[in-house]
């Protein structure tokens, strides 16, 4: 595997050469905004068929971050799911989910604004019974991974996956219990963060986000 990828375009297309062989039947692809988007745009492009894209949209995730230093995740929410917390880091912090409602309010309150942006009035694709591919740019910590993933298993797929460019390899092994499988060009050793393993890698923006989706590929 040749590292780094040019971008998350050229990541999208590696990943999905990884899925094509497995034959996954009539797939919904769910992107986790908003590096996950261009990601999955290449994934739902391949996966389709040969005049259409796989269905495809957006998983809104939040990350719940620490009030005292909000860059340090210690836990995330994903639409239609309940916040999940990393116990661990809770108990080094002496932290309680109690201590964390207000911040957990508040993520809940971006992420409804940021659905309202990228979906408008129109409901995530009913996951039930259908194959699901959750896509992101990247696995460092997996929280928001974690997150979704169980969102999306609570509404009873037939099969969930998890598909990402590259991965810390302790987190993508920990993601294994959440998903029926996870599909993961590489896992380099040095792990550090995400961006590291990407020549472009900037920061998208909402609009971004909708230009990518142009107004939703539907159900």
């Amino acid at each position: 595997m040749r590292l780094p990828f040019i971008d998350r375009s050229e990541a999208g297309r590696v990943l999905a050469e990884m899925l094509v062989p497995r034959g996954l039947d009539e797939p919904l692809v769910l992107a986790l905004p908003r590096g996950g988007v261009p990601v999955a745009v290449e994934v739902a492009r391949r996966l389709g068929g040969a005049d259409r894209p796989a269905p495809m949209d957006v998983l809104v995730t939040r990350k719940i971050g620490y009030p005292y230093q909000p860059e340090l995740g210690v836990g995330a929410i994903a639409e239609g799911g309940e916040p999940v917390f990393d116990r661990g880091l809770l108990d080094r912090l002496a932290l309680s989910e109690e201590d964390l409602a207000e911040t957990v309010a508040l993520e809940r309150a971006e992420l409804a604004r940021r659905m309202r942006v990228y979906r408008g009035e129109r409901p995530l694709p009913e996951p039930a019974g259908r194959t699901v591919v959750v896509v992101d740019d990247g696995l460092a910590t997996g929280g928001t991974a974690r997150a979704a993933l169980r969102a999306v298993r609570a509404r009873g797929p037939r099969e969930l996956l998890l598909a990402v460019p590259v991965g810390a390899v302790e987190t993508v092994e920990a993601l294994r219990a959440e998903a029926d499988d996870v599909v993961v060009c590489a896992t380099p050793a040095g792990f550090r963060a995400v961006g590291q393993w990407y020549r472009e890698f900037d920061q998208l923006t909402d609009a971004d986000v909708t230009a990518a989706l142009g107004g939703g590929t539907g159900s």
